[in-house]
């Protein structure tokens, strides 16, 4: 009995841990505090030297924990990720993953060194633990602040996140085995690199596919889809590791292959996945602070807040400038994406390593990674807002997302209902603006469920639900946006509907149907106006695109940060419902033609 209830003590410890990290995220977000930190610290509060007392050294416990929380982000990462997206900034982003990984931890070991009174080899394993960037911390936070990145800046930090990990992974596990075993022969540990990331690409993909494959053809019970995908994702990790492969760049890989490609309650797995990642985040950094020793921090807190510091104000800039130096980024750029490489759990998740094998003061990774974390997310976490503002990388507006309903449709995987309520303010309300491909079908007023044409007019507090793919759903928000208009609007532009000049001219050809030419689509809209025009656009500039005109509305040193929409002015015919822009524009051009 003595046992069972030892059993139900930790169930019910556990549990209130987690609940005091869930509860403790509405004090962190109202104060702007990153949450990560808040349950790291909650971990270490609980633990032996803190007010909690709980005893807790289980090391392979927590690697376990630290593997499948690892793997599920980073599956979840690669879900969200578009294809679009990832060969955009592929050559960057990769560079930074691999190269990048290297360098910083060679350029942190001189620190380590001469601090830590340690060898070269394990001070490059110092340096390998800290050197990758966190996926899960640094969307979180970008996230958590409301943020809308440029798009070229936030992609190349989405995919680096992401695919930086198996790499510091390989180089850790390289290193712990170099120290163990003595001198590895050059050729050896390439072919064990290629091997590696070779399998992990194969197996991730094949992965992949086969969850796609079972999810639209198994007939599965209604809620067990996102589960499916889930424990698939696990099931390509694990196969991968067990086949001396990167489990790691298996399970991004395995996501975004499930994310690109048309699925069965595609909302329903990326809401769930959304649930166990936040909670794989929380139980995580709860284990590690319990897993961290305060009584010995002191003993390594200098030289540790050292290496921080040479981490994060020289190691992460010098390697950024460096890989990125022959990439079209501006300095502004660079410069923020060298401050945002934020530092979580899978840094004191590697350095769990060396305390797993039994190496040689293995406390001394530990306790640098801890520290490394720590000041990361005090001083990095809280700044990243301020950061993008003022390296001009935000965009202008951060307004909240609308909340935004998906619905599957069963018999079909090409379309689905995604339904909004409409604000007074929003766009589609003020100028009936729809991208041409999404189709109102229902309008539901006064709880009472109308077709468009029953309907007629929207009117603020509807709610329309549209036909959509379900890839570009999530275009659809920025029309249903609840904005206040503009203190002094340009009567001739759609005021409340601006595109960044970092948006290119395929993305914009895609939501409003207009042609363009493969060359062009790759161009930012700042690039197709110096292009056009020869020159840095000046405020005020017009291009025509179509049947629209592009309009330089912002621009800041040079830079073309905003372009607005010159579009055909028609009043909306009574009774005519939501029509879409393309048909709008094409209406006002055969009258005026006429």
């Amino acid at each position: 009995m003595a046992l069972l209830d030892s059993v139900s003590l930790t169930i019910l410890l556990g549990a209130a841990l987690v609940l005091a990290g869930i509860l403790s995220s509405l004090v962190a977000l109202r104060f702007g505090a990153p949450l990560l930190l808040v349950f790291l610290i909650l971990g270490m509060l609980a633990g032996e030297a803190g007010t909690g007392g709980i005893k807790f050294n289980d090391v392979q416990a927590t690697y376990t924990v630290g593997s499948v929380a690892l793997a599920l982000i980073l599956f979840d990462g690669g879900l969200r990720t578009r294809f679009q997206t990832f060969r955009s900034v592929l050559a960057p982003a990769l560079v930074l993953a691999t190269v990048g990984v290297l360098l910083t931890a060679a350029l942190t070991a001189p620190a380590a060194k001469y601090l830590l009174d340690i060898g070269w080899l394990e001070s490059l394993l110092v340096g390998a633990v800290v050197a990758s960037t966190d996926a899960a911390a640094v969307f979180l936070l970008v996230h958590s602040r409301g943020l809308r990145l440029r798009p070229r800046v936030g992609a190349t930090l989405e995919i680096e996140s992401g695919t930086n990990d198996p790499f510091a992974v390989f180089l850790t596990i390289l290193l712990v085995e170099l120290l163990q075993r003595g001198d590895k022969p050059p050729q050896e540990i390439a072919l064990s690199l290629g091997q590696e990331a070779l399998l992990g690409i194969v197996l991730g993909i094949l992965g992949g596919r086969a969850i796609v494959w079972a999810l639209n053809r198994l007939v599965l019970p209604q809620g067990l889809h996102a589960p499916f995908v889930a424990t698939g994702a696990l099931v390509v990790f694990g196969l991968a590791q067990a086949f001396h492969g990167s489990g790691y760049l298996a399970a991004y890989l395995a996501g975004l292959v499930v994310g690109n490609r048309p699925t069965r309650a595609h909302n329903t797995v990326v809401v769930f996945l959304d649930a166990i990642t936040w909670l794989a985040q929380i139980v995580m950094f709860v284990l590690l602070g319990l897993l961290a020793w305060p009584q010995r921090l002191p003993h390594t807190a200098l030289p540790a807040l050292v290496v921080a510091l040479a981490l994060m104000l020289f190691a992460r800039p010098a390697t950024i400038f460096l890989c990125l130096a022959p990439f079209r980024f501006s300095t502004r750029e660079k410069a923020f994406i060298a401050w945002v490489g934020l530092r979580g759990a899978v840094g004191i998740f590697l350095a769990s390593i060396p305390l797993l094998v039994g190496l040689p003061k293995a406390y001394i990774y530990f306790d640098v990674a801890f520290v490394v974390v720590l000041l990361s997310l005090l001083i990095q976490g809280w700044t990243i807002a301020g950061a993008a503002r003022w390296l001009n990388v935000a965009l202008p507006r951060s307004d909240p997302a609308p909340r935004r309903v998906e619905l599957d449709l069963p018999g079909q995987l090409a379309q689905e209902l995604v339904g909004y309520a409409v604000g007074p303010n929003s766009p589609y309300l003020r100028r009936r603006l729809i991208p041409s491909w999404a189709k109102p079908t229902l309008v539901v007023r006064d709880e009472g469920i109308l077709t468009p044409e029953e309907g007629g007019e929207v009117r603020a507090g509807d709610y329309v639900y549209l036909l959509a793919p379900p890839e570009k759903a999530q275009a659809l928000d920025r029309f249903f946006v609840d904005m206040p208009p503009p203190a002094r609007p340009d009567p001739r532009l759609v005021e409340d509907f601006f595109v960044s000049g970092t948006a290119t001219l395929g993305s914009l050809a895609e939501i409003y149907g207009l042609s363009v030419s493969e060359e062009d689509a790759a161009l930012t809209l700042a690039d197709y106006f110096a292009g056009q025009l020869g020159q840095p656009a000046q405020e005020g500039d017009q291009l025509p695109l179509g049947p629209i005109v592009l309009v330089a509305h912002t621009v800041t040193g040079d830079v073309l940060t905003t372009v607005g929409l010159q579009l055909a002015e028609t009043e909306p015919e009574p009774g005519a419902g939501a029509k879409s822009l393309i048909a709008r524009i094409g209406n006002a051009m055969r009258r005026k033609g006429s």
